[in-house]
Parts: C-alpha cells; structure tokens; sequence
C-alpha cells in the first residue's frame, strides 16, 4: 500500500473520531478528551499538509525537503499541544477538578484507542521516512492516550472518585509524547542540514 493511500486512510480514521471525542470532552468534562478532540484537529491539518508535501516530492523527485518540513511541523505541533495540556491539567490540580461524568469518556475513549491502534498498524513500516515516523508517533500516541484516559475513566466510574487522576494521565501523556518528540525533531533537524 502507498504511503499516500495509508495516510488516506489515517485520515479518515481521524475525521472520524474528532466530533465525538469533542462532544464528549465537552460534555463530560473530560480534559484528556478534550486535548484528544484538539490533537485530532491538528493531526487531521497534519496529514493533510503531508499528503499534499508527499504529492511535491513525487512530482519533484526524493530531492524535495517538503515532506521533511511537514514532520518538523507535526512534531511541533505535538509539543504545543502537549505542554497546553500540562498546564491546563497543573491548573486542574492546583485549584478545582471538575465532576467528569465517565460512562462516556470510556466509550469514546476505548473506542478511539482501537481506531487509532488500527491506524498505527497500518502507519507501521517506512521506518527510514522521517514524516511517516512523525505521523505514526502521533498515531500511536493517540491509541495509548486513549486508552489510557479509558482505564482512568474506568476507575472515576468505578469509584465516583479520583477525578484528578484524569489530570494526571494527561500530563503522564504529554510528558512521553513530548520525549518521543523530541527524538524525532533531533533527527529532522539533522536530516534538513544535510
């Protein structure tokens, strides 16, 4: 399959679950939902940029530095995102967590945790291409930030307690997203000098 044809489909996989994970966030007052629904806007953005810095590079030959560019700005953008989820989780724990309802997080959160592993799996392979690393790693950050805000969600449910742990696994997520990230950007930087 196409890198083109699997980012398609990524794609699509992410379309897919940004308006109930938004709906959901919202309602439920679900910040790890919530910074999911925005992290799919973006990776959506992302792909999309990709695609197009993918069909460049086909018409330009491996010379063009497009989809290089395109993974410098995924990658940053996964940093943004994540340090705004940290602060806003610190800030969640410093004053007042709000009641998260969680019947819902752990649906759309199971849910999305499968959608999203099914995207890494079909992501998974072009090793060597620094942009289709950047779109895995996002994608894979998606499936355990999903299941990891479903098994949170699970214990809120369980209990009717522990409502600062969903801050705490956002910012559990970040900080492992961030460190993957950074790796990454390393080696894009490296690869734009040469």
């Amino acid at each position: 399959m196409t890198q083109t044809r699997r980012l398609q489909i990524v794609l699509a996989l992410n379309i897919f679950m940004l308006a109930g994970l938004f709906v959901v966030g919202f309602s439920s007052h679900s910040l790890g939902v919530l910074a999911a629904s925005g992290d799919y806007l973006l990776d959506s953005g992302a792909i999309i940029f990709g695609l197009f810095a993918i069909y460049l590079r086909n018409q330009n030959g491996e010379q063009s530095r497009a989809t290089l560019v395109v993974a410098l700005i995924n990658v940053s953008l996964l940093v943004i995102i994540s340090v705004t989820v940290t602060v806003e989780a610190i800030h969640r724990l410093r004053n007042h967590t709000p009641h998260i309802h969680a019947l819902p997080v752990v649906l759309v959160s199971a849910i999305a945790a499968v959608v999203m592993g099914i995207g890494a799996f079909i992501l998974k392979g072009d090793g060597d291409d620094l942009h289709m690393r950047s779109v895995l790693l996002d994608t894979v950050a998606d499936a355990l930030s999903a299941a990891a805000i479903a098994l949170t969600a699970t214990l809120i449910l369980v209990t009717k307690r522990f409502f600062w742990t969903d801050s705490v696994v956002a910012i559990m997520i970040s900080t492992a997203i961030v460190y993957q990230a950074l790796i990454l950007l390393r080696d894009i930087m490296r690869d734009l000098k040469t």
